[in-house]
C-alpha cells in the first residue's frame, strides 16, 4: 500500500504496519530464541531498510518487549521475577542478599550491563512501589496470534494483512503536521496522547488499547530513552514516532490533497 500522507510530509524512512498474523513471513527479520534483543530497535530496522520483521513468544527480544507486543506477563520471567523488575525500573535490588547474587550471576554470565541496572536502577521510577503501580496500570493483553510481524506501508496488503496500527518515525515538522492532521475532524476531542511507558508498550498494546476505544487517539512515542538510545544507529538522534490506528490512518489518508499539506506553510517547512 502505498501512502500519499508519507509522501506529502517527505518521510525519509518506511511507515511501519504491526500486523498480528498466523503464519511468520518467510525471511522476515527475528530475534534468536531466548536471545536479547530490543522491539523498538526492530522498528526502526523494519523503517530504515524495508524489511519485514516477526516476533512471537519464543523471539519477543526483552521482557518489556514481550509485554508490549501482547504476548502476557513477561515480567515474571525477569531476573528475580517481577519484584526483581520493580527494583530494576527504580533504585536496583542491591538491598537483598538474594538481589546481589542474581546481580553478580548476570555480571559473571556476560551481561554486564543488566547486572549494573539490576543492582543499581535504571531509576525510571522514584521506588519499587511505584513501578508496581505502574505494571498494574498497563493494558497488558495475550493476543489471540502466535505472530506479530512488522511490514513497510508499502508491502502491506489491506485486503489480506490484520493491520492493528502504523507507525511513523518523525522529526519535529513532521511530527507537527502529523498532529495537525489527525485533529482536523475532530479538534474538539484530545486525539494525539503521549503516555508514559516503554518505547515499544507505545507501538503496541497502549494504541492496541486506542483501537478498542470508542474514539482512538494517535500516540507519540520514543519518549523512552532506552529505545532513544538503541534507534539512534538506524534513525538518528531527533525523530520520535507517532502510532496511529488502523482505521485512522485509512481516514486521515484520505485527507491529504485537500489538507494544509498542499499550502504554502508546510511547503515552506519542507525547503
Amino acid at each position: 500500500m502505498l501512502s500519499g500522507l508519507a509522501e506529502a510530509i517527505a518521510l525519509k524512512n518506511n511507515p511501519v504496519a504491526l500486523i498480528w498474523s498466523d503464519a511468520a513471513p518467510t525471511g522476515a527479520m527475528h530475534f534468536k530464541s531466548g536471545r536479547w534483543g530490543c522491539v523498538a530497535s526492530l522498528f526502526g530496522s523494519v523503517a530504515k531498510t524495508g524489511r519485514t520483521a516477526v516476533l512471537d513468544r519464543d523471539t519477543y527480544g526483552c521482557w518489556g518487549g514481550g509485554v508490549g507486543l501482547g504476548f502476557g506477563n513477561c515480567y515474571e520471567k525477569f531476573p528475580g521475577g517481577f519484584s526483581g523488575f520493580c527494583g530494576f525500573l527504580a533504585d536496583g535490588n542491591s538491598n537483598t542478599e538474594t538481589g546481589r547474587q542474581i546481580g553478580e550471576g548476570l555480571a559473571q554470565s556476560g551481561a554486564k550491563e543488566l547486572a549494573d541496572d539490576f543492582l543499581n536502577g535504571e531509576r525510571y521510577m522514584a521506588s519499587a512501589e511505584a513501578t508496581q503501580r505502574f505494571v498494574q496500570a498497563l493494558p497488558m493483553v495475550d493476543i489471540a496470534a502466535p505472530y506479530v510481524v512488522l511490514k513497510p506501508l508499502s508491502a502491506v496488503d489491506p485486503e489480506v494483512d490484520n493491520v492493528k496500527n502504523v507507525t511513523f518515525f518523525v522529526e519535529p515538522d513532521a511530527l507537527s503536521a502529523l498532529v495537525i492532521l489527525v485533529n482536523r475532524s475532530h479538534p474538539e476531542r484530545e486525539n494525539v496522547g503521549i503516555p508514559y511507558a516503554a518505547g515499544c508498550q507505545v507501538l503496541g498494546i497502549l494504541a492496541y488499547k486506542e483501537l478498542a476505544s470508542e474514539h482512538p487517539r494517535a500516540l507519540v512515542g520514543l519518549t523512552d530513552l532506552s529505545a532513544r538510545q538503541r534507534v539512534r544507529g538506524s534513525l538518528g538522534r531527533s525523530v520520535m514516532s507517532f502510532t496511529i490506528p488502523w482505521p485512522m490512518f485509512l481516514g486521515i489518508e484520505q485527507q491529504v490533497d485537500s489538507s494544509f499539506l498542499q499550502r504554502n506553510t508546510w511547503q515552506s517547512l519542507l525547503q
